[in-house]
């Protein structure tokens, strides 16, 4: 099984921040909610995550309760927003998220498109699938890459990324004996004392 995880939260998440490839540390909601997902996830064998602080950060409580190491990937690594780096997102103009919404080949101004985005994580999880066949895997990402896994387990094309809603440290599960198989999308419950 793979098992993707969105790294917890930080205070630019809180503050409705477009935040692809800055490093801010977790928060303390975010520690929290890291801690929880080790203890929904305790006794996997493997754990992955993106480059930075907040899925590292994750990923080091998720593999403390597994008595395991976390592996870093850079092919999970947050959509790359150009010029809108740490833009509210609530600033983004309606003609900007037409346009973004309709192509996935757009990119904000010196950034990546979610079909770029898309071909790297496919091309992680495809490396996965071999060790998640016999052990349970977990990649700790952003909200872009975890939807484009969710795509990639439908058999879908990334523009399906734009219906859906991914919280903070929440889970994903992909199963993968018989090709991909999306077991479970958006699980919180373990969020729920928080």
């Amino acid at each position: 099984m793979i098992i993707v995880v969105r790294h917890g939260r930080t205070e630019a998440n809180a503050s409705g921040l477009l935040l692809g490839r800055s490093d801010p540390s977790l928060d303390e909601l975010g520690r929290r909610q890291a801690d929880a997902a080790g203890d929904a996830l305790r006794g996997v064998g493997t754990v992955i995550s993106s480059p930075l602080a907040r899925c590292r950060e994750t990923a080091e409580a998720i593999a403390a309760k597994s008595d395991t190491t976390v592996d870093i990937d850079d092919r999970f690594i947050e959509l790359n927003y150009g010029d809108w780096e740490g833009r509210p997102v609530g600033d983004v103009t309606g003609d900007e998220w037409t346009s973004w919404r309709a192509d996935i080949d757009f990119s904000p101004p010196g950034g990546e498109s979610l079909a770029a985005l898309g071909d790297r994580v496919r091309s992680g999880l495809d490396d996965l699938v071999g060790r998640a066949a016999d052990d349970d895997v977990v990649v700790v990402t952003h909200v872009s890459p975890l939807k484009a896994a969710v795509a990639w387990a439908l058999g879908v094309g990334d523009e399906v990324s734009w219906r859906m809603f991914v919280s903070n440290a929440s889970i994903v599960r992909i199963a993968v004996t018989r090709g991909p198989s999306l077991h479970s999308f958006g699980e919180i419950a373990h969020l729920r004392n928080l």
